[in-house]
């Protein structure tokens, strides 16, 4: 193990040992709406990465799919099929994530 291996695991641990006892409770929750305000905050990380996934794949798909149509047009619509369903499966999966930020921010109290 090098020098510089040993002192990023060294910074690790000093950093989770340093940081679990800052977040310690006293009991299950510091107040009623601590659950609340981490869906909303989930809601939002998932919406977010979840777009954030599908657009790069979406991205990479038709990327991917216009180069192979240039180099054989005359696969055009062998290539454009299977790309068009890929492109509809990864909406759908970020439509899926939607609905659980959707759920997500329904516990949210006036949200």
């Amino acid at each position: 193990m090098s020098k510089k291996n040993k002192l990023a695991l060294v910074a690790a641990s000093v950093t989770t040992f340093i940081s679990s006892s800052a977040f310690a409770q006293g009991g299950a929750a510091a107040n009623e709406f601590d659950a609340q305000a981490m869906a909303a905050l989930g809601a939002g990380i998932a919406i977010g990465l979840a777009v954030l996934g599908a657009g790069m794949g979406q991205g990479k798909a038709a990327a991917a799919a216009v180069e192979g149509i240039s180099r054989n047009p005359g696969a055009a619509p062998r290539i454009q099929t299977p790309m068009i369903i890929g492109l509809a499966l990864i909406e759908s999966l970020v439509l899926f994530a939607f609905l659980i930020a959707f759920f997500l921010q329904g516990k949210v109290p006036g949200g």
